[in-house]
């Protein structure tokens, strides 16, 4: 009970903190993203936005790392790459509208227009000639601005990805390998803008070997899906976790 006195968390709280964190372990095994919309999404029953931050950016690291193994030679380090500097501009924003703003309006504009996009994904919306590199940038800078302030970077790359028509296990490895690098760097910035804390430290030490076992299942349903199912449950997914979102800014 004094560990639960130290992290600020009754006992309740505390277990749905963990059922939540295996549930988005899980979807992060199998999509290569969704951990932080799963997270932010639920854990904001009880915690702030503020508070729930740091802990994802943290704990996405460690579902990176464990997901290497399965992902090394999958990864599109070309797509990578782009993103990546989309986001190391995006990211300083976001976290400092994060340490300074209510997200309750940015989060239902971002959940709005994830909806739209699935929803037009689901009937066959599909661009190709949008794979290139100055759509790269921009959808990085995008989502390096969501990922500081909500650590949803994973929303509208996969969404970019799906559009494009990526490989599934294209999608899944360069998404992990992306959020390894960008979690960190958002991270980093936390630090520096007051946000991460030694209270967030506490949350997240037990919580680590909660991880691995969700990440296991999650992967085992990715070798078991095939192309067509695994784009349909990544849109319906999306579709859940933006209507959720919704619900949360409007309640």
């Amino acid at each position: 009970m004094e560990y639960l006195t130290t992290i600020d968390l009754s006992l309740k709280d505390f277990l749905f903190f963990c059922c939540v964190i295996l549930l988005a372990s899980f979807v992060r095994g199998f999509s290569g993203f969704g951990f932080s919309a799963s997270s932010v999404s639920l854990l904001a029953f009880i915690l702030p936005p503020k508070e729930i931050v740091p802990i994802i950016l943290l704990l996405e690291i460690i579902a990176s790392f464990f997901m290497i193994p399965s992902i090394w030679n999958k990864i599109n380090w070309r797509f990578v790459f782009y993103l990546l500097l989309g986001v190391l501009i995006g990211t300083p924003f976001g976290v400092r509208l994060l340490s300074i703003l209510e997200p309750t309006s940015t989060h239902l504009i971002i959940s709005t227009t994830v909806l739209m996009f699935a929803i037009l994904l689901l009937r066959g919306y599909k661009n190709k000639s949008l794979n290139h590199n100055i759509s790269k940038f921009f959808v990085g800078s995008v989502a390096g601005t969501v990922n500081g302030f909500g650590t949803l970077a994973g929303l509208p790359i996969a969404l970019y990805f799906l559009i494009i028509a990526a490989e599934p296990a294209v999608i899944r490895a360069s998404l992990a390998a992306l959020f390894f690098f960008t979690d960190f760097y958002a991270l980093v910035l936390s630090y520096f803008n007051d946000i991460l804390n030694i209270t967030v430290l506490y949350r997240t030490i037990p919580i680590i070997l909660i991880i691995p076992i969700g990440v296991f299942f999650g992967t085992k349903l990715f070798k078991e899906s095939s192309k067509e199912n695994y784009r349909r449950y990544v849109l319906y997914f999306l579709i859940i976790i933006s209507i959720f979102g919704l619900l949360r800014t409007l309640f």
